[in-house]
């Protein structure tokens, strides 16, 4: 994920009990957090897992992308690139890291990183600023990155190709594909966020643009992050207006509106059970919600910066939150979808 542009500085997401004896269960059921992950020099802007859970890699203002070893909490490689590094993301096979960071010269650099040696692949040069998303695709055959140069560019990872370019309505801030791999979302800085066929390269919805048929229900202020559900059925939508909306993909309907965070959202994330939405927000906090009922489970303090990004791993038991107060907090969230049951 990603940091919103313009709001940091930089180059350019109890239930009214009273009897004790309820409240000590519901609070046993309650994440916990299990470490903080220390070592970044400036504020963390994305975090994501390895496909098999062992690594979390982050991504910082300190021009550095760190691997870390979940089950000690240790650094165990650090790359270093030549910009600020505004996303990173794990390739299904888990032996490349992708990066998206601030344009250093007249072109912005995608950067494709071997997990085990920690050298520079390869370079995908298009973009003439900052990238701030990077997404590859389930078969990890292709590779997305968004940008602030308006434009979201498709690339053939094996030869470095670019494929495709959509353009936005304005600078792109976040990409998400579908778990087949067919659709491309993206969200704005304006607010607004499409989805786009892969396949035909036409754009099959615009959504939040004030034209929709669910328009009324739109999100209020602009900065959106997107993520979709592991079904692929379901859009979620963080926005500066402080909400999440949760999105019919098919239909283009607003299915649920999360409230409950006091400041805007910088990341969302599914869990993968699709039963949990996970996000960060400029409150300092993460919060949990129950998808189905479209509540808010819990809400998770600790940090003391913007939280800028959230990721889930694999099995879906634990949470990470990067944050602009340079730390990494790994939460153990195992029974978090039974807290207001």
């Amino acid at each position: 994920m990603h940091r919103i542009p313009g709001r940091r500085t930089r180059r350019g997401v109890c239930l009214g009990l009273t009897c004790l004896g309820l409240l000590a269960p519901l609070a046993a059921q309650e994440p916990k957090l299990r470490d903080t992950l220390k070592g970044h020099t400036d504020g963390v802007n994305s975090v994501a897992f390895s496909p098999d859970g062992r690594t979390l890699a982050s991504a910082s203002d300190d021009g550095t992308m760190r691997l870390w070893d979940v089950a000690t909490g240790k650094e165990s490689r650090r790359l270093k690139d030549s910009g600020v590094v505004l996303s990173v993301v794990f390739s299904p096979d888990g032996k490349t890291l992708a990066s998206g960071s601030t344009a250093t010269g007249e072109d912005a650099d995608l950067k494709l990183w071997d997990v085990a040696t920690g050298t520079l692949v390869r370079r995908f040069r298009g973009h003439s600023s900052d990238i701030t998303s990077v997404a590859f695709s389930p078969n990890g055959k292709t590779l997305a990155s968004g940008s602030l140069d308006w434009s979201i560019r498709v690339w053939d990872v094996a030869t470095g190709k670019n494929t495709a370019v959509f353009e936005g309505n304005c600078p792109v801030l976040s990409l998400a594909f579908d778990p087949k791999g067919k659709l491309l979302a993206y969200g704005s800085t304006a607010g607004n966020f499409a989805v786009f066929d892969l396949g035909t390269g036409k754009r099959t919805a615009t959504l939040n643009d004030g034209t929709t048929a669910d328009a009324r229900n739109a999100h209020t202020k602009g900065r959106l992050y997107v993520a979709f559900s592991p079904d692929g059925t379901t859009l979620a939508s963080g926005s500066e207006d402080r909400t999440i909306r949760l999105w019919n993909v098919a239909t283009g309907k607003v299915v649920s509106i999360l409230k409950g965070h006091m400041d805007a959202v910088t990341s969302v994330a599914f869990s993968p059970d699709g039963k949990t939405l996970a996000s960060g927000s400029f409150d300092k906090t993460v919060r949990l919600w129950d998808v189905a009922a479209g509540k808010e489970q819990v809400t998770l303090k600790g940090h003391t910066g913007v939280v800028s990004s959230v990721g889930f791993r694999p099995d879906g038991k634990l949470l990470a939150s990067g944050s602009d107060d340079k730390t990494i907090k790994l939460w153990d969230v195992p029974a978090a979808k039974q807290v207001n049951k």
